[in-house]
This record gives structure tokens, sequence and C-alpha cells, in this order.
């Protein structure tokens, strides 16, 4: 069954280097996380890819550019961000939005992130399946599918 997966950006498909300071299509410095390569390639073979981020400093724009630094904008089909949807990840608006803007009911989306409280939780609130994005192994505060690594992602 084809779904539309979201991601999450920072330490979920791109390090987030809490040392660089700034838009990071900008840092000197930007590397796609383990296996984040390889899990979107399979992926958008048979379903629709979207970012779902809550950098509230990044454009549209500035996301696309830090994607392509890692060559993981092809498997991209398009970027929601505080600029674009006029609202904070911190709302519960966020994900509404998206789903108002995508067409599709709760039930047809997957939302991947590492954040429990930011990506999960609300997620899970509106009817859209969420997978944690869990490398650390942490304790699981419910019964929520958990992954230690993106190729975990069953497809």
């Amino acid at each position: 069954m084809r779904k539309t997966y979201l991601f999450d950006w920072g330490d979920t498909l791109m390090v987030d280097f809490p040392e660089l300071k700034g838009r990071m299509c900008d840092w000197d410095k930007v590397s796609a996380v383990d296996g984040a390569c390889e899990a979107l390639r399979e992926l958008s073979l048979e379903h629709k890819i979207y970012v779902a981020t809550g950098a509230a400093d990044s454009s549209e724009k500035d996301i696309r550019k830090a994607f392509n630094r890692v060559n993981l904008d092809k498997y991209i089909s398009g970027y929601f961000c505080e600029s674009n949807l006029g609202v904070g990840k911190d709302s519960p608006e966020f994900f509404r939005l998206i789903l108002a803007k995508l067409t599709l009911p709760a039930s047809s989306v997957v939302m991947v992130g590492d954040s429990y409280k930011r990506d999960i939780e609300p997620a899970l609130k509106l009817g859209i399946k969420a997978i944690w994005f869990n490398p650390n192994n942490l304790p699981l505060p419910c019964d929520v599918e958990s992954i230690a690594s993106l190729q975990d992602l069953s497809i």
C-alpha cells in the first residue's frame, strides 16, 4: 500500500551539529545521518517523501539547499517548515496543515522523527502512524514503533 512519509530534518535525516550556529545550508560541514540515503532511495521507489521540520530559521529554499549538499534532495517531494506553513512544529496546526496541503487522510501518512515530543506525539494525536527514530535506544514512553537505524524502516 502506497504511503506518504514525513521525515524530521535535524538528527533524523541530517546530522545536527550543536556547535554550528545559523542555517544548516550555510554550515562549513553537513552530513546525512547514517543510512539516510539508502532508506530514502528504497522508500522513494514506492512512496512519496516529504520533510516536516521545526527549523524556524531556515526557509524552504534553505532546507532544499542543505539536502542538495548531501545528495538527498532527489528523494524529497517537498518541504514543510515554519516559513511556508505559517506555524511552528510546536503548534497542533503544523501536522493538520500538512495533511490539508497534501489532501491526504492521516491514515495514509507515516511520520519518522527523533523527538518523541515534537515528532511522534503530535502525529499520533492526529491519527498519523509514527515511527520513532531512536538510535540511542531510549526507553519507550508508550507502545510506539521504534527503530534504531533508518535502514530498519519496514517498506
